[in-house]
């Protein structure tokens, strides 16, 4: 048979034509196959004090998450008692390379222990540029102080939070026991920490709040 080196040549340019379009159409997928993984580092708000794993923020979150579509992981870096200040001594080995964001959920111990909010703002803030200057993207969930510590020491405290946001451009929820601070029925016996139900109120009203910082850190 007489060869066509013109049509053989067309072919393969066809057939490799295709094998690109198939590569293009695979590649996002296989780039979005891993888990975004998500690190919740915060105090026992986050650790799920008083809860079994599974009834905890950073579970139930991810629950919520993936059944809403999204690919996540999220990492429970919770530690009872921790303060601002304490969270920052640990944070390196917290949150290791590789983490995709943050979620930084700190300050109701150095509200509760009446901490000057000037310590417990420079510990939050050091938090956050020490992720950034990693690559690795912050939202803030934010605390509210109490009533009773004051007007002064409210105004001052309260400040913290949506200050660092705006300074740094981050996503912010403004109070992480919204809708279960002061709820007998959503909080275990000792007033301060939420149960399982509670636990669930929390993320269904963080939970847009999350989906807008996914976004970013899919959109990056």
């Amino acid at each position: 048979m007489k060869r066509q080196p013109g049509r053989i040549m067309m072919i393969i340019f066809a057939c490799a034509a295709v094998i690109g379009a198939a590569t293009a159409a695979n590649g996002p997928a296989r780039a979005q196959s891993r888990p975004l993984s998500i690190v919740a580092f915060g105090d026992s708000l986050s650790a799920g004090y008083g809860l079994p794993a599974d009834a905890a923020f950073p579970a139930v979150l991810e629950r919520a998450l993936r059944a809403r579509g999204h690919n996540v992981e999220i990492v429970n870096a919770g530690v009872s008692g921790d303060t601002a200040t304490a969270g920052l001594d640990r944070l390196d080995w917290s949150v290791p390379d590789g983490t995709d964001g943050v979620i930084v959920e700190l300050g109701a111990n150095d509200m509760l222990r009446g901490t000057d909010p000037a310590v417990a703002r420079r510990a939050i803030e050091a938090i956050v540029e020490r992720l950034k200057s990693r690559g690795i993207p912050v939202m803030l969930a934010g605390m509210y102080a109490s009533p009773n510590l004051g007007v002064e020491y409210g105004r001052a405290f309260n400040r913290i939070f949506p200050d660092i946001a705006k300074k740094h451009d981050l996503v912010l929820y403004p109070f992480f026991l919204d809708g279960v601070v002061g709820e007998t029925s959503l909080n275990l016996p000792d007033g301060l920490h939420p149960t399982a139900k509670g636990v669930e109120v929390i993320v269904s009203r963080i939970l847009p709040s999350v989906e807008t910082f996914l976004a970013r850190l899919q959109n990056r």
